[in-house]
């Protein structure tokens, strides 16, 4: 398919989603549970910290409360994550990874690695840069 200027954000769209299957395809490959991507994202939040409130997290991945429980709700049922209220206000709730899900995330790591240098084979590191200063400046315009 030809893209143009006008169907830059189709693009982006559709190398998300073959970044989607790349990782799904190599993930099946190891025997690991499939997962959408949201799942992956908070995985990898996760990983950044040792825990999160349900509400951080929500905002980190750009979900409302209720659709990240959701998805909070499946990792927890795989064992990947655990949630326990906060002793001094009962509202608020933790989430965290368990052994498992650092386990996994040790394993998509090297599973994005492969992405990353597929995805930027024949790249200089001017355009790597430029790349991303572009996205981010496309990302903060749409924002």
């Amino acid at each position: 398919m030809e893209y143009d200027v006008s169907s830059a954000i189709s693009l982006i769209s559709h190398t998300h989603s073959v970044a989607a299957d790349f990782l799904q395809q190599k993930m099946q490959a190891e025997g690991l549970p499939s997962l959408v991507s949201s799942h992956g994202f908070i995985l990898f939040c996760l990983s950044k910290q040792n825990k999160l409130l349900l509400g951080e997290l929500a905002e980190k991945i750009n979900r409302d409360k209720s659709t990240t429980t959701v998805l909070v709700r499946k990792l927890e049922s795989a064992a990947l994550v655990t949630t326990e209220r906060d002793a001094t206000d009962t509202r608020k709730k933790f989430i965290s990874l368990t052994k498992k899900g650092k386990d996994y995330n040790a394993v998509t790591a090297h599973l994005s690695e492969a992405l990353l240098a597929t995805s930027y084979e024949g790249f200089s590191a001017a355009e790597k840069d430029e790349l991303l200063r572009l996205l981010g400046k496309l990302y903060e315009n749409i924002k």
